[in-house]
Formats: C-alpha cells, structure tokens, sequence
C-alpha cells in the first residue's frame, strides 16, 4: 500500500506520517507512507493507491482528483478530528477503508 498525504507545504502532515508507519507496523503492514505538497504531487502519481488530503487544504480535493482518476487512485480528505489529534492510528484505517482492505 502506498499512501501520500498532501497539505499546503509537505510539512504539517510529518508528524501524522510517522504515527501512521508506526501503527502500519504495529499492524505488520506494508506500507509506505509519504508527505508532500500539492505542487510537487505530479512526481508520485504513478506510484501511489491513496491519497489522503488535509482538513486545511480540503479546497484542493477536486483538482486532485482529477489528477489522480487517470491513476485509478483512491482520494479522500483526511477526517478534521483524527488529524487534530495527530490520531495515525484512525488515518490508517481510513486508507485501508479507501481500498478495500
């Protein structure tokens, strides 16, 4: 599984990144599970199953969907309260949820 969450800059979802691969790993998952901005997403479309945006961007769900239906690429925006509480844990289970798993 292969997850990008997308924000303004890349930064603000680090911390939630390093929460989710913990819980991927305390699950015995693999996965990887990146940041970046939504300027610099055309570099990993190609790679990616979800993508996960952030509560504070969620203006940007339309265009990204757009970019990622080629890809056949799950979207969805990253649920405000699991993302207040830095909860990797929840927003892991919402990528499993995306795809099916």
């Amino acid at each position: 599984m292969n997850i990008m969450l997308v924000c303004s800059a890349g930064m603000s979802t680090s911390m939630l990144v390093q929460k989710m691969r913990k819980a991927a790993e305390d699950k015995g998952l693999e996965a990887t599970i990146n940041a970046t901005s939504e300027a610099d997403l055309n570099n990993h479309l190609e790679k990616l199953d979800v993508i996960l945006i952030g509560p504070q961007v969620r203006y940007l769900s339309t265009k990204i969907m757009k970019k990622a239906e080629p890809y056949q690429i799950k979207v969805d925006v990253i649920d405000g309260m699991h993302y207040g509480m830095m909860n990797g844990a929840k927003v892991l289970e919402q990528a499993e949820e995306l795809l099916g798993e």
